[in-house]
């Protein structure tokens, strides 16, 4: 495919409190036995493109132990593959503010890469999509960016979303909006664009001259306003996770119990790629009960569990009780405890009785490697 991808791994990380203080949001572990970068590097590699930048910045160690040779995804070739590009700065600056300073320092990679065209791409927005149709969509429009996007009913009217742009019956963009209210007739930017590559270089360095470092204000809203951008829109009518905070990190792994979602993210004929672990079967013990929940391989379970999610080997006592919670590789409930609305990271020991209840927008989260 004549695309070059460019994932960047922590732009979102400061909203996501705990789960993104010993990693970067790109490795957050995410639907029982994957990790954020999974999805958008799945969606890539299912769609043919095969030279792919990952954009960090900081705590990306564990984003590299997952990743590993990539053989995973089949990106451990020698025409092409991933390349994991570390953050960059010159003199006294310090590591980069926003997209555009992110881009500065994969300038490099972009002039060895082979490709006419690039793919922008958060890893906070899970989705399954076929990149090729996208890249048609924009060759086909003209135009010099292409915005990804779907359309949402607003749980409140006037939610606010990052990116709201507002399109023709051609898909061509007539409004660009930051930060603002939307209702259902709005797009929503996924944080996915498709530009050509030498009219990225190019605004790269003018950013660079100029101190910008906001790829959505300083670049597609201000030159848009300016009517020298014209913007084209790929709208993806499937689900649509978008985990910017912890809330919504913690609603989107439990959305995945609703069938619509599970199949629309983990798609036949697209399949989601990850790092493979051997584990023995779940054991169910005599007396437990189980609702309603995702549970990986590798588990032993003697309490009882209703609407949560299991990450590998997490093992839970007789007489727990778990409710709406994710609970992370390697964990282990302790007898006799209750677990309501909370989130417990990798490794975690809950003794025996304890009582952790927190809410569905703001779930407790017990930090990886704890113990209470």
């Amino acid at each position: 495919m004549n695309m070059i991808g460019l994932i960047f791994s922590n732009i979102h990380d400061a909203k996501m409190g705990e789960l993104t203080k010993q990693r970067t949001l790109a490795s957050v572990p995410f639907g029982g036995r994957y990790r954020l970068v999974d999805f958008v590097l799945s969606n890539m590699v299912n769609s043919d493109i095969t030279t792919i930048g990952v954009i960090t910045k900081q705590n990306y160690q564990s984003l590299m132990d997952h990743l590993g040779s990539c053989e995973e995804w089949d990106l451990n070739r020698k025409d092409g593959g991933l390349f994991i590009l570390p953050p960059f700065g010159e003199g006294q600056t310090s590591v980069y503010r926003g997209k555009l300073e992110a881009l500065y320092g994969a300038e490099k990679f972009l002039a060895r890469a082979k490709g006419e065209y690039v793919l922008l791409s958060d890893c906070n927005v899970i989705c399954n999509i076929d990149y090729r149709l996208a890249l048609k969509s924009h060759i086909e429009s003209g135009a010099d960016v292409t915005v990804i996007c779907n359309r949402e009913d607003p749980a409140v009217d006037g939610e606010t979303k990052d990116l709201v742009l507002q399109a023709d019956d051609d898909g061509k963009v007539t409004e660009v909006l930051m930060h603002t209210g939307y209702t259902k007739d709005n797009l929503i930017g996924m944080g996915m664009y498709i530009l050509k590559k030498d009219l990225l270089v190019e605004r790269i360095s003018k950013a660079a001259a100029q101190g910008m470092y906001d790829f959505e204000r300083d670049f597609l809203q201000l030159e848009f306003n300016q009517g020298i951008l014209s913007m084209n829109t790929y709208e993806h009518k499937f689900s649509v996770l978008r985990n910017v905070d912890v809330p919504s990190y913690f609603a989107n792994n439990l959305k995945l119990m609703d069938d619509t979602v599970r199949q629309d993210i983990f798609a036949e004929n697209s399949p989601v790629y990850t790092k493979v672990r051997d584990e023995a079967p779940t054991f169910y013990m005599e007396g437990c009960q189980v609702d309603n929940c995702l549970i990986a391989d590798g588990c032993r379970i003697e309490g009882s569990m209703a609407n949560t999610l299991l990450f590998r080997d997490v093992s839970v006592a007789k007489g727990a009780q778990i409710k709406n919670c994710i609970i992370m590789q390697g964990s282990d409930i302790g007898a006799d405890c209750y677990l309501e609305n909370a989130i417990i990271d990798k490794d975690v020991t809950i003794t025996a009785g304890k009582t952790l209840v927190g809410a569905p927008n703001s779930p407790i989260i017990i930090q990886k490697g704890g113990t209470v």
